[in-house]
């Protein structure tokens, strides 16, 4: 077995996770690999769904707030023909209902309606908090849990194709979305539209913002050599300024630097030698620090 480095750098790491484990199991073996506990991710992915987890290690953990909040796009497989405790495969499934009356006319007509800016109410198994406690473990104690609707922008509610098997109508999708937005929540919607329950029974998350899953590596990749440099990572997101030596030294001690007229909104800043050196905002010409990279040291 490969002995792990003992000074691993920063950087953000694409990874693919597999069905069955828990984004958290993916953030442990990160650590084991890279040999850092500094490790943390943007965005869980519940146990049965696959795809895109995008992970920071060490000083670029804080880029992922600014990662957590990109929109995001999946290809998920709805399932017509009964509702769901969990609004998908793993809960415990109500009656059967009819879909033979189902037309892919209002399949369509139904993710058509749910396109755009909608009022999503989310799952009662998520993980948000009511009253300091995750809904989810509320659930599981067997109290009632309704949560409050939220906006959420779906821009893309394609339908890619539909089977109908054994009395089920699959319904294999592609969604494109606002972070916050509950896959789950839209199948358990378009089935109650359509008179049939609907659950959801495969999910794959195949992009966060400009990251697409096709980058990301296996968890049995060598993760250490596939980091990407948070500077890379920061000029993908946002408009790169590069500093002088001087510049990145004074900016590294928290120096208000000048700007001019460089650039609006986030700026990433880069040292001459391709190092983050940190976030800012241009006020009035000078460089207002959001959150710097401290070099890692051994």
């Amino acid at each position: 077995m490969a002995k792990a480095p003992t000074n691993p750098a920063a950087g953000i790491l694409l990874v693919d996770k597999p069905q069955g484990i828990t984004s958290h199991d993916v953030v442990t073996r990160a650590r084991r690999a890279i040999g850092t506990r500094k490790v943390g991710h943007a965005g869980t992915l519940d146990p049965m769904a696959t795809g895109l987890l995008v992970l920071g290690v060490n000083a670029a953990t804080r880029l992922l707030t600014w990662v957590v909040g990109l929109d995001k796009e999946y290809t998920a497989t709805i399932r017509l023909g009964a509702a769901s405790t969990t609004d998908d495969a793993e809960g415990e499934l109500g009656a059967a209902r009819d879909t033979s009356h189902v037309t892919d006319a209002a399949v369509a007509a139904g993710a058509a309606a749910l396109t755009g800016p909608i009022l999503q109410r989310p799952s009662s198994v998520s993980a948000i908090k009511v009253d300091g406690r995750r809904a989810y473990a509320l659930v599981r104690e067997g109290e009632q849990v309704e949560l409050a609707e939220r906006p959420v922008t779906i821009s893309e509610f394609a339908v890619l194709e539909t089977r109908r098997t054994d009395g089920w109508l699959d319904l294999d999708v592609r969604v494109a979305c606002s972070s916050g937005t509950y896959i789950r929540a839209l199948a358990r919607d378009l089935g109650e539209s359509l008179g049939t329950g609907g659950h959801l029974t495969v999910l794959r998350r195949t992009r966060i913002g400009p990251f697409a899953v096709a980058s990301a590596s296996s968890l049995d990749d060598d993760l250490a050599a596939h980091m990407l440099e948070p500077a890379d990572v920061a000029s993908t997101l946002f408009e790169r300024v590069d500093l002088t030596p001087e510049q990145a030294v004074d900016l590294g001690h928290g120096k208000r630097i000048a700007l001019g007229a460089t650039g609006a909104g986030t700026l990433a800043a880069v040292a001459p030698d391709g190092r983050l050196v940190g976030l800012v905002e241009n006020v009035a010409g000078r460089a207002h620090v959001l959150v710097n990279f401290p070099e890692e040291r051994a």
